[in-house]
């Protein structure tokens, strides 16, 4: 990974490349995994390995991934990594036209849905996590009275959570610390709303 922030999205063409299903799939994969070749995530997303690679070669086309250091002796592995630690779409970036902002609508849209269906995924399999796992996730709601600068600061105090808790959890792993280790979603929506 070249990059240890996220790469800011401010182009039509990049957010429609990853705004198809199958590549933010993909991309999701390769971020939890960190490196990985079209047969790795072929497998995870049960897709044809010719079809992972088109995906994965048009997400480079953009520079969301890049080749990664083979991990294998195989020389006719291609190895992928993600070229930033992840992105960043504002609705800012894409107001100023319709053409963008329906764009960067159906992206989000698409994001979200993406993420319910990994929660509903958890919830399938929830008996199977334990309960420690279990006593550890959360699901929470707040309803809260803000100013949208009150918004914004709480949005970027809860970022910077996440991502010193990222950080730690990865500074442990590259010391060997892997045991009870999982993967973690983590989403949190703030948005206004009437009743």
């Amino acid at each position: 990974m070249s990059g240890t922030e996220n790469q800011p999205i401010t182009d039509l063409g990049t957010l429609k490349a990853l705004a198809h299903p199958l590549r933010m799939q993909l991309y999701r994969g390769l971020c939890v995994a960190r490196t990985a070749t079209a047969s790795q995530l072929a497998e995870q997303v049960d897709e044809a390995v010719s079809l992972v690679s088109y995906h994965l070669r048009k997400l480079a086309e953009h520079g969301l991934i890049e080749a990664a250091d083979p991990r294998s002796g195989d020389a006719r592995e291609r190895w992928w990594q993600p070229s930033s630690q992840g992105v960043s779409i504002r609705d800012k970036d894409f107001r100023d036209a319709p053409e963008r902002a329906a764009a960067h609508l159906a992206a989000t849209r698409l994001f979200h849905r993406q993420r319910s269906d990994m929660y509903r995924h958890y919830l399938d399999e929830r008996l199977t996590w334990g309960p420690e796992w279990n006593s550890a996730t959360s699901d929470n709601e707040s309803l809260l009275r803000l100013t949208a600068g009150e918004l914004a600061e709480l949005s970027v105090e809860l970022l910077a959570l996440a991502k010193k808790y990222d950080e730690k959890g990865r500074a442990a792993e590259a010391a060997g610390d892997t045991e009870g280790r999982e993967n973690v979603a983590l989403h949190a929506l703030a948005f206004p709303f009437r009743t």
